[in-house]
């Protein structure tokens, strides 16, 4: 690695002299996976009272449910002890700001043809939320008693806002 990782390995050398964790065995000790975003204002962990080990968290642009986070989840249930799972979006997010379209004329305007991708933007948060819960609901490839729950985390308050599905 080049210099633009020193600080991050510095911190490693750190937190690597304290570390405390060796005794976890990968699975969800309190049986929930986490889908959430990306944005770097949320710690799931902390906003749910959670610690290292507690759960399996699932992060990307938007908390979207997007095929390889059903394929990820398929794996929590079935070889690390998943039960439930919670989708976690967020106010204020960059994926309800933009659209695909816009994101592809930016990649275009530096000279990338990103068409091929799709970025799953959120013009309707409570909608897309709803949306994914129901994917997950509806997928074959989960048992039909995961526990499905949804909640928008407002990054301003610190609160979360159940979302419950007819």
């Amino acid at each position: 690695m080049n210099g633009a990782f020193d600080d991050l390995l510095a911190a490693n050398t750190e937190f690597a002299s304290a570390f405390a964790g060796s005794e976890l065995t990968g699975r969800a000790a309190r049986g929930l996976a986490v889908v959430t975003c990306m944005d770097s204002r949320i710690d799931p962990l902390g906003l749910l009272g959670l610690k290292p080990g507690d759960a399996k968290i699932l992060r990307n642009a938007g908390a979207r449910v997007t095929d390889d986070v059903l394929r990820t989840l398929v794996l929590a249930v079935f070889l690390l002890g998943v039960n439930r799972v919670l989708v976690m979006p967020h106010t204020d997010c960059g994926m309800a700001k933009a659209t695909d379209e816009d994101v592809h004329a930016l990649a275009r305007s530096r000279g990338i043809d990103t068409r091929s991708l799709d970025f799953h933007t959120v013009p309707d948060q409570d909608a897309a939320l709803r949306h994914d819960l129901t994917r997950i609901k509806a997928s074959p490839f989960l048992v039909e008693d995961l526990a499905i729950g949804g909640a928008i985390y407002d990054v301003h308050t610190g609160k979360l806002e159940p979302i419950e599905l007819p």
